[in-house]
């Protein structure tokens, strides 16, 4: 690791930087979550540091020190694309071979069909959305973004998913990831609170960040905002955000968390029925594009 220095100027940045970001894939990481693993290497955790990460890491990317895929930014998407590739009869026909082929061995048991629990992963800020969109897409899970206190609107759509996955037999799970400050400790009893209003219980199951996280982890706290209505009846260690976890921690707890609400005994069972079902699948994708005629 590279020595700390007192000062950390642009190059300790950079060279810091370099070698964090080297550890992880393209767009897991953001700008805010660099600049907690530098406070991890010995920076100041405050916002004039803060801005002292971002302005070198644009100089460090005009100047081709770290490329400018590097970091996430899921508040500022395109949506759709916009075609204009030349079409080609041939390249297109390979295309609808390949696919069909894959269609053949394609057929999958919806993970959660047999299990009691519906569940959903919702994290506090969406600029975290990368770090938790890998696990909740291998364990085929919904990943909201709250945003801070989610809007009513984001709750009622969630309450239409939990009513309709009660009406199935199922129980719905939330599991909440956000910072570690008054209102990240509220946030989920406000989410309940409103569910319960819209006609629908739901199991509010707080992951991260917990005070004993921060405490294990030894992650600094900074003061709660003043600005914040709760902190003056809060009595916690100061706010740590969740961008402050390693995103392979992240990644771990949302897994783990997950991991203790499967049923891997009745997960097995669908297996077995997946693997008599996708004889018959294939046989009838067979009998039907040799029925196709033109």
């Amino acid at each position: 690791m590279t020595k700390i220095k007192s000062d950390f100027s642009k190059n300790w940045i950079i060279e810091n930087a370099v070698e964090i970001c080297e550890q992880y894939d393209k767009g897991v990481l953001t700008l805010r979550a660099l600049h907690y693993q530098l406070v991890g290497r010995g920076m100041t955790n405050d916002i004039k540091h803060y801005k002292k990460v971002v302005m070198s890491m644009i100089d460090a990317r005009w100047e081709n020190v770290i490329s400018f895929d590097t970091f996430s930014d899921l508040d500022r998407v395109m949506i759709g694309n916009t075609d204009y590739e030349k079409t080609n009869v041939e390249d297109k026909a390979s295309q609808a071979k390949r696919q069909v082929g894959l269609w053949m061995t394609s057929y999958r048991k919806n993970r959660w069909e047999n299990q009691d629990i519906y569940p959903e992963v919702f994290i506090e800020k969406k600029a975290l959305q990368g770090v938790f969109q890998q696990k909740c897409t291998e364990w085929n899970v919904s990943l909201g973004a709250c945003k801070g206190y989610p809007s009513l609107t984001f709750l009622y759509e969630a309450s239409l998913r939990f009513k309709e996955a009660v009406s199935n037999g199922k129980i719905p799970v939330i599991l909440y990831f956000g910072d570690y400050d008054p209102s990240g400790e509220d946030i989920p009893r406000s989410i309940q609170e409103n569910l319960n209003r819209f006609g629908v219980e739901v199991d509010v199951q707080r992951i991260a960040l917990m005070e004993h996280q921060v405490i294990e982890w030894q992650l600094p706290p900074a003061p709660a905002k003043e600005t914040d209505s709760r902190t003056t009846n809060w009595t916690g260690l100061g706010q740590v955000e969740l961008d402050a976890v390693r995103p392979e921690k992240l990644m771990i707890l949302c897994e783990n968390a997950l991991e203790n609400i499967f049923n891997r005994e009745v997960y097995e069972e669908l297996l077995e029925i997946e693997s008599n079902e996708r004889v018959e699948f294939k046989n009838e994708l067979k009998l039907f594009v040799n029925s196709l005629k033109d």
